[in-house]
């Protein structure tokens, strides 16, 4: 099955559907987003809007421009989400397939469980919570170079204490996987992003819970399987966390992370079709407001993430926050560093701050939740 052309010819920076082994993708988006709650009551984490679009939307950008075509989502939580709005994915110039598991396989369990629809000999697997921004095609063409039965992306990060280890010998070839330590021997941590053989998928045992990463990878290791690791200092963030998200927004925004569903809109800020900007607001540090929004005269939004029809009234601050859909923030009300849900009501003069969630739908009457003393 040759999976990579269109029209039949390859456009420059393809890869080339002439190679013995074409290649496919798999997305794992089946998680719950737990750490993200509210937002992902009522939505997927790999659709919540990020710099306007559904966070997968700019991952399935830089698949495509890797000139994979083939792609199979594996989905899990609210799965029908995804097909409703990608559909056969012939909009993005891919061609998308779903699976579904019945309960949470884990990493390697979600994987095994779309080998019915791989055929290729190369499959690429990507976690769909990771912005990122290395060149998928170096990573596969290290990949084929190298011989190896799995190939790991691995970003060097300044601080890898918080995450998992994975060293490498000279050769580029893991030697170990590491668990989070406070003396880490190496700055090279597991990005998200796998190059497989399709022998080593089937291998994985099929319909029980399976981490890659804790069991699949270790006990390949120990069989003598040669896993390679690509490292690089490309743009990495896990979008777990609501800091992280906001953070991973405004940088799409302003271009420090690459996206090909952005194009080169980029800025300060980011203001998409049907929303209103009242006189005197500012909007900066990667601010994000997103369709049929509406900003009040001289309110400020640093950071911000403004979802769709979400109203932010004069003289608001909001700052490295997420605003949901249709949610209000009140005059003068003040947001820093806070979730607020979809639909949620925020009055006049309030204040969250510090890590605050507001559930979806609640109401904060005028000065109902305040640090300052002053009204």
């Amino acid at each position: 099955m040759d999976v990579n052309t269109v029209g039949g010819s390859v456009s420059e920076g393809e890869i080339d559907p002439g190679k013995a082994d074409a290649v496919q993708a798999v997305v794992l988006v089946g998680g719950k987003g737990t750490r993200l709650r509210p937002l992902t009551i009522s939505a997927p984490k790999p659709m919540l809007p990020t710099a306007g679009l559904p966070f997968l939307t700019h991952l399935l950008s830089r698949i495509q421009a890797a000139g994979i075509r083939d792609v199979v989502l594996s989905t899990s939580f609210k799965a029908s989400v995804f097909s409703e709005y990608y559909g056969d994915g012939s909009k993005l110039g891919l061609h998308l397939r779903y699976v579904t598991e019945d309960e949470p396989l884990g990493t390697g369990g979600g994987i095994r469980n779309v080998l019915d629809e791989l055929t290729a000999d190369t499959i690429v697997v990507f976690n769909g919570d990771v912005l990122g921004g290395t060149d998928v095609r170096d990573v596969i063409g290290g990949h084929r170079e190298s011989g190896a039965d799995v190939t790991l992306h691995l970003v060097r990060v300044s601080d890898p204490r918080a995450f998992g280890c994975v060293p490498t010998d000279e050769n580029g070839r893991v030697t170990e996987f590491l668990e989070k330590t406070q003396d880490p021997p190496t700055d090279q941590i597991n990005a998200g992003t796998y190059v497989f053989r399709r022998e080593i998928i089937e291998s994985i045992p099929a319909g029980v819970p399976v981490s890659v990463e804790r069991e699949v990878f270790p006990r390949l290791l120990l069989e003598g399987k040669h896993i390679h690791g690509h490292v690089d200092h490309a743009y990495w963030r896990d979008m777990g966390t609501p800091e992280d998200f906001v953070r991973g927004s405004a940088d799409l925004v302003r271009g420090i992370a690459p996206s090909p569903a952005l194009g080169d809109r980029h800025g300060e800020s980011l203001v998409h079709e049907g929303a209103g900007v009242g006189p005197g607001a500012l909007l900066i540090g990667g601010t994000v407001v997103g369709r049929g929004a509406e900003i009040g005269p001289r309110a400020r939004l640093d950071g911000a993430v403004i979802f769709d029809g979400a109203v932010v009234e004069a003289g608001a601050v909001v700052e490295r926050s997420i605003v949901g859909f249709g949610a209000r923030v009140g005059p003068r009300a003040l947001i820093r560093d806070t979730v607020i849900g979809d639909g949620a009501d925020i009055g006049a003069r309030c204040e969250l701050l510090r890590g605050a969630r507001v559930w979806p739908g609640i109401q904060i009457p005028d000065n109902g939740v305040r640090f300052s003393t002053d009204v």
